[in-house]
């Protein structure tokens, strides 16, 4: 066996996340995207001793999990989905046995039966189809040299986009914007912004939608980079412009050389970008990317729901992600209402929220059962994002402080509470790490909602040493889940009852909750 070679083979195990393993002569292969039960075929990528990486190729029979056809027609080239030639009973079945095969074999056994663990299975999404509120799109091409593109990455791939106007996880909106906007920049011939040239000037499409309302905000994400017609060379623009200063001069990774007109670019990159790249001024670039007019465009189509705001994100940042170094609101307003479980949440252009509305009313019903009596208690809620938990439990409690590192997360979560007539909510804007030091009050109850790497280690090390009787871990990755609960039970605590909550139906991802009580 070496790498390169092609074999086919059964799937017998899987695990989290979306991980399958063929036996080949001695060795056991991973293969990522394959399901338990699949003949397939694929490639060596790596070889260690006893094991080793392979890539899918192609499916040769399904497994007995996939019992329908696929609603979507881009499943199986968009990466974003992996199990929609499963029913939604397969999918809750196959995301409870993973969550619980992982936290079940690190959950000590407690030594009074009340504090016993109770696996609580799994709650499924009230919504399967059209569920999500916000989505976040890629310009680029199909394929190398191939035209403009507009969706989600390919399968497996860095480059190339899949352009997704008929995706059935959100509502029919979504896909319709979407194709207005491809339609429009490939008529205008505007280029998209090349990665590893770092030249061009469509990056990113962010949609949001209000699932009480409907209501609509569009968010174009580009450059600020002037362009020429083939999207190659750049044009000066007299006295609007400015010229790249020695700080902001192109960097990458790799080493760079200098090019005839005196920009810092990539050996092989001088013919690509030729010229220095000018940036154009807010005016003229939102007359270069014709906005009043796509606006126009966008607000005749015959949506279901309304569209109350298009923004223009600047980005300039040499990251592949959505970094909005300025942003300016071309139509209407900036920002959507969400009501859930009764209250009413102002969610702003880049605001972290639950993704899927419905299920995230699910989640935080589980996280408030789990929680329990909070009748004059402080409730300490660390990474609080905008602060929905900790309004959630405000009505309930004494006091709620909810810590998040993100200002703008904080700023949202001071203003929702104001807007839903809290006054014992206080929040925090910092690193829990650090900020957790200087709050005098001391908590009864603490929540955790970690990012998907879990907490800091230095972090848990101090959320321990408050000894709470109680505390609620809610993850979006259920390892790193896994790992930090072996810290709290090494240091005295013991995981009473647990359960999984989708929020992601079609795709591998799933949200977990655990209750913790302290017993020495």
């Amino acid at each position: 066996m070496k790498k390169g070679q092609v074999y086919e083979g059964v799937v017998e195990r899987y695990t989290f996340p979306n991980k399958g393993y063929v036996k080949i002569e001695d060795r056991e292969i991973c293969i990522k995207g394959a399901l338990k039960g699949q003949k397939v075929q694929f490639s060596i990528k790596k070889l260690r001793k006893g094991g080793g990486e392979g890539r899918l190729l192609d499916v040769l029979e399904r497994s007995a999990l996939e019992d329908k056809q696929a609603d979507c027609p881009h499943f199986g080239v968009c990466g974003g989905c992996a199990y929609q030639t499963m029913s939604y009973e397969h999918q809750l079945a196959l995301k409870e046995e993973q969550v619980r095969g992982l936290l079940e074999p690190v959950i000590l056994t407690a030594d009074k039966k009340e504090d016993a663990f109770c696996w609580e299975g799994i709650k499924g999404s009230p919504v399967q189809e059209g569920y999500r509120n916000k989505m976040e799109y890629s310009f680029g091409d199909a394929y190398k040299g191939g035209p403009l593109a507009l969706g989600m990455h390919k399968k497996g791939s860095f480059h190339d986009i899949v352009t997704v106007d008929h995706c059935t996880i959100v509502d029919d909106d979504y896909n319709q914007i979407l194709k207005a906007i491809l339609d429009f920049y490939t008529e205008k011939e505007v280029p998209f912004y090349k990665k590893m040239q770092h030249v061009g000037v469509l990056r990113h499409l962010v949609i949001r939608q209000a699932s009480c309302s409907k209501d609509i905000l569009v968010n174009l994400v580009t450059t600020t980079q002037d362009y020429s017609a083939d999207g190659n060379d750049t044009k000066e623009e007299s006295g609007n412009s400015k010229e790249l200063q020695d700080g902001e001069r192109l960097q990458s990774d790799a080493s760079l050389q200098t090019g005839a007109e005196g920009v810092d670019v990539h050996e092989g990159q001088k013919s690509e970008i030729g010229k220095q790249i000018v940036h154009l001024s807010d005016e003229k670039l939102e007359q270069r990317l014709f906005l009043p007019e796509l606006v126009d465009r966008l607000l005749a189509l015959p949506l279901h729901g309304t569209i109350v705001g298009f923004l223009h994100t600047h980005n300039d940042s040499l990251s592949d992600a959505v970094v909005p170094e300025k942003i300016v609101t071309i139509y209407g307003q900036d920002y959507i209402y969400e009501k859930i479980l009764g209250l009413t949440f102002k969610i702003s252009p880049f605001s972290f929220f639950q993704t899927n509305s419905k299920g995230a009313e699910v989640l935080y019903e589980t996280a408030r059962s789990y929680v329990g009596e909070t009748k004059d208690k402080v409730i300490f809620d660390l990474y609080s994002g905008t602060g929905t938990i900790a309004q959630m439990l405000a009505p309930v409690a004494k006091k709620v402080i909810g810590v998040e590192i993100v200002e703008e997360a904080v700023d949202a979560a001071r203003e929702n509470a104001a807007l839903n007539g809290l006054t014992n909510c206080e929040f925090i804007a910092g690193d829990v790490l650090k900020v957790i030091d200087d709050i005098k009050e001391k908590p009864d109850i603490i929540v955790l909602d970690p990012p998907r790497d879990g907490c800091n280690p230095k972090a848990l090390d101090k959320i321990i040493a408050y000894g709470v009787d109680e505390i609620v871990y809610i993850s979006c990755k259920p390892t790193s889940l896994a790992r930090d609960l072996e810290i709290f039970q090494a240091r005295g605590y013991r995981v009473v009852k647990g359960c999984a909550v989708d929020q992601f139906v079609n795709t591998l991802h799933c949200e977990s909750i655990v209750k913790l009580k302290r017993v020495d």
